[in-house]
């Protein structure tokens, strides 16, 4: 009988040992658990401070976005202001370029005549040079004359 007690003594101390550990594995158990609980609360908290980071950056993206569309749609007005300065430019271009044409056109046709002036007058200069030392050569012979025949 003595062995019916002493086994079922070792029996009780096996499941008094049992019983500690599972408890500790329970008490560890629960300790990770409170962790775990703390990390995903402050997680929580995180997310919502993001969420609300969030929602404003996306606020101030929309602001941004709308003042750009506002800003883009002044400068094509600018643009097609602009646009309309370079067809006047280049009407003012075009305007100079056909009057270039025409006064060159005159001026060729009007260095032909001054040419022709300048020859005419070229050959009118050596007439009266001519003519000049003609006379001169005339009134030469005529003192000569008027000494030989001593009169």
């Amino acid at each position: 009988m003595e062995l019916v007690y002493i086994s079922a003594l070792i029996v009780a101390l096996s499941i008094a040992a049992l019983v500690i550990y599972i408890v500790k594995t329970l008490k560890a158990a629960t300790s990770t658990m409170e962790r775990v609980s703390n990390t995903v609360e402050r997680f929580e908290k995180q997310m919502e401070g993001i969420s609300k980071e969030s929602e404003q950056l996306v606020q101030k993206t929309n602001l941004i976005a709308d003042d750009v569309q506002h800003k883009t749609e002044s400068l094509n007005g600018l643009f097609a202001s602009l646009r309309n300065v370079g067809d006047s430019l280049e009407t003012v271009n075009s305007s100079f370029q056909n009057m270039s044409d025409s006064i060159s056109r005159h001026s060729k046709q009007q260095s032909n005549q001054v040419a022709q002036a300048v020859q005419w007058g070229n050959a009118a200069i050596d007439m009266y040079a001519k003519w000049q030392e003609r006379k001169k050569k005339t009134e030469v012979n005529q003192t000569e004359q008027s000494y030989t025949t001593g009169g």
